[in-house]
């Protein structure tokens, strides 16, 4: 698939058919995504793959807003930053989950990024319980790691409506 026709085919998609992602295709995405970019190739990115149904399920729970759509998802890959290898662990960690985004569609999967970093469980309880710490309780998250976000990926239950043109004046300042 051509760059550019990956980039528009790439959708937020909430809602999967109940088959499974084969091991091969996963294991195809993981190592595209291994050779992602990081600060002085530091490698920071780790990731935490959760193809469990009743573990999924938990996790939908991470949040009272935003995470409810992972309830029967088939895998979901936490993409966790080690602090101990750079302190830029949550931009090589955003770039991971981009390049893991777009490998997913390569292979004809579709996913929806589910922040963790920085989300409270309850929308109106901000200073309450961290999503992560949540998470935490039942995830084997290395204690040096810091959880960016969940990838939710699947096989999507149907076809999204194409991208609405955007007004894009104004976000691009070229100095000549």
């Amino acid at each position: 698939m051509e760059f550019k026709d990956l980039m528009k085919k790439r959708r937020s998609i909430r809602k999967y058919s109940d088959r499974p992602v084969p091991e091969e295709v996963l294991d195809r995405i993981l190592e595209v995504t291994l050779d992602a970019p990081s600060s002085r190739n530091s490698r920071s990115s780790r990731f935490l793959i959760v193809d469990d149904p009743a573990l999924v399920s938990r996790m939908a729970q991470m949040r009272d807003y935003g995470s409810a759509f992972m309830e029967g998802a088939p895998l979901a890959v936490v993409v966790l930053g080690d602090r101990t290898k750079s302190d830029m662990w949550e931009v090589n960690a955003a770039i991971s989950a981009t390049v893991l985004q777009q490998a997913a569609v390569d292979e004809g999967l579709a996913s929806c990024w589910v922040q963790i970093a920085g989300r409270p469980r309850l929308k109106d309880e901000p200073q309450g319980e961290r999503a992560v710490d949540y998470l935490r309780g039942f995830l084997p998250i290395p204690e040096e790691c810091e959880a960016l976000c969940t990838m939710v990926m699947g096989y999507s239950d149907f076809e999204p409506k194409p991208l609405p043109a955007a007004d894009n004046t104004g976000r691009v300042i070229r100095l000549k």
